[in-house]
């Protein structure tokens, strides 16, 4: 594999075509690489006039406003596990597909204890007190389980459980080349990972909008690890770079790895415990950058609000530059960057955006979260930008149209063309710090006011969640390229032209989603699709669809 500044084309095999050459340098400028010997047809799509009567010119006809609801750590088994019209159900995988292994590859005699406890902090749900700690809940079979409150009752959606690791190595390897065995041994919540709610048939508003609707059942988030790599993925498709990084303060966040630079797996550290039985794993160092410059796990926006203070006399609306934990200001393209230069109108509403600058942030309500606003990493969206104030928008706060800048920007019809909603923290359904309940009840009221809109009958609403947030699945994604995809995660499209109570079984990623709206726009291929396909192509597969088959004009 070759290193970011080399040009892998002139050391192809063959001559490189103009198209071949531009993949080529794709690939390389998203970390791929020579390993991706492109076809032609890899080239970046060439927006065109859509034939008269072809699915593009009824997509151009029928859709003109595409809103994308972005929540939080969920594995698809986690909440959709047994939902009715799945290829694969959990209920009718074998025994023998879900078994987890100890960290030397033998099979677990049964599942750890949870580390920390399942609740580990009191809550009142409905007048009873939940306290649910590290021994409460013991022996569990080495197998996937329902969610109990260790007196074996269903454990309730509304409370809060602990959070589960969820990063670029680790989830790599617990997919452990495919088979999903790993979630157990490199996790740091024991056997938590294997559980899943057993009642969201009946619970869940999701489990609704799905059965309604179009669920696609073989989804994937786009990129190994957390949320603040799959919101970058989401709006770009790669990772952000830091390639100086060891000639910065940044330098102790590099990762330390056992099989080179460009690997896979955490060097374990020597006083790691052998057993999962035994504790979570400890590593030399899991950092938040590769060793050849990468930054996938989470980095602090370098522009303001970001939990990094301002520089002693600097400039107020950055963040401090030299702190080891900010992320540079990065400058390729975005999807909103070719959005704008087709004059195509688009917007990122964040909740509690306005509250976080105004100093109400992270650790307290609305438990704004920094990494989750993917836009304020890079350059062309700066504070004091006129792209930033178009693009970048407080998406207001709660359920109420007086408070929710979203919903009352949708009510009054006035949704930009491509909409990215991020709902505040304790609404979206990240373990550790919201629950399902609430979350749930947010995104159910969402969908009603977006129902009622004048945008509506020209809407395309696609929901899913960021990442797996560290929970297991069953069905392994398929191998792309050196970034992902990582585990499935649920993701429903809802619209007037949605297929109505199907499960849509075509391989999609985060990825997807641009993937629509520039096939809708007639936008370029961005470089980092362009390399995803290439990947795929590379092993006789195709890449990621772009979620049009959910849909039917008739």
């Amino acid at each position: 594999m070759q290193d970011h500044d080399q040009d892998p084309a002139k050391q192809a095999d063959q001559p490189a075509s103009p198209a071949r050459r531009r993949i080529f340098q794709a690939a390389a400028a998203v970390g791929l690489g020579t390993q991706l010997p492109v076809t032609q047809a890899a080239a970046p799509a060439r927006a065109r006039k859509p034939a008269a009567g072809s699915l593009d010119a009824k997509l151009k006809a029928h859709v003109k406003n595409v809103v994308v609801i972005y929540l939080e750590n969920r594995s698809f088994n986690n909440l959709f596990a047994d939902f009715p019209g799945l290829a694969q159900p959990l209920s009718a995988v074998p025994a023998a597909a879900t078994v987890q292994r100890d960290r030397d590859g033998s099979v677990l005699g049964e599942l750890p204890k949870i580390w920390g406890g399942m609740v580990p902090a009191r809550q009142n749900i409905g007048g009873k007190d939940y306290l649910i700690k590290e021994d409460d809940i013991q022996h569990l079979p080495n197998a996937p389980f329902k969610l109990t409150d260790g007196a074996g009752k269903p454990l309730p959606e509304g409370l809060v459980t602990r959070d589960l690791v969820h990063a670029f190595y680790h989830n790599q390897m617990q997919i452990n080349g495919g088979k999903n065995d790993a979630f157990v041994a490199y996790g740091d919540s024991g056997g938590l990972v294997m559980g899943h709610y057993g009642e969201t048939r009946k619970n869940l508003g999701l489990w609704q909008i799905a059965g309604e609707y179009t669920l696609c059942d073989n989804f994937f988030m786009a990129a190994f690890g957390g949320s603040y790599l799959n919101h970058q993925f989401l709006i770009s498709g790669r990772v952000p770079e830091y390639f100086n990084a060891k000639d910065t303060p940044a330098k102790r966040k590099i990762a330390v790895l056992e099989d080179g630079p460009q690997g896979m797996r955490l060097a374990l550290a020597p006083d790691s415990p052998k057993s999962a039985l035994e504790g979570k794993p400890k590593f030399v160092n899991n950092g938040a950058i590769t060793p050849d410059g990468y930054a996938v796990n989470t980095m602090a926006p370098p522009y303001q609000p970001s939990w990094v203070r301002p520089a002693p006399g600097g400039d107020v609306a950055s963040a401090d530059p030299q702190d080891p934990s900010v992320l540079p200001p990065q400058t390729y393209d975005t999807i909103g960057d070719l959005l704008s230069r087709q004059g195509v109108s688009w917007a990122w509403y964040g909740g509690g955006f306005q509250a976080a600058l105004d100093g109400r942030g992270e650790g307290t309500r609305p438990n704004f979260q920094f990494h989750h606003q993917p836009f304020n990493y890079f350059k062309q969206f700066a504070p004091g930008t006129a792209a930033r104030a178009e693009h970048l928008r407080d998406g207001g706060l709660g359920d109420s149209p007086i408070s929710n800048k979203f919903i009352a920007d949708a009510i009054a019809g006035k949704l930009p063309a491509v909409t990215f909603y991020k709902p505040q923290g304790n609404l979206n359904l990240h373990a550790g710090y919201s629950d399902i309940e609430s979350g749930d009840a947010h995104v159910a009221n969402v969908i009603e006011h977006l129902k009622k809109s004048p945008q509506w009958q020209d809407m395309v609403v696609v929901i899913t969640f960021d990442e797996n947030g560290g929970w297991w699945d069953h069905v392994a994604p398929p191998k792309g390229d050196r970034w992902g995809p990582g585990s499935r995660i649920p993701a429903i499209v809802v619209s007037p032209y949605a297929r109505k109570g199907a499960v849509d079984h075509n391989f999609y990623d985060t990825t997807s989603i641009m993937r629509f709206i520039t096939r809708l726009h007639g936008l370029p291929l961005l470089d980092s699709l362009a390399a995803r396909d290439a990947a795929f192509a590379a092993r006789g597969a195709r890449g990621p669809g772009d979620l049009s088959a959910t849909l039917s004009f008739r």
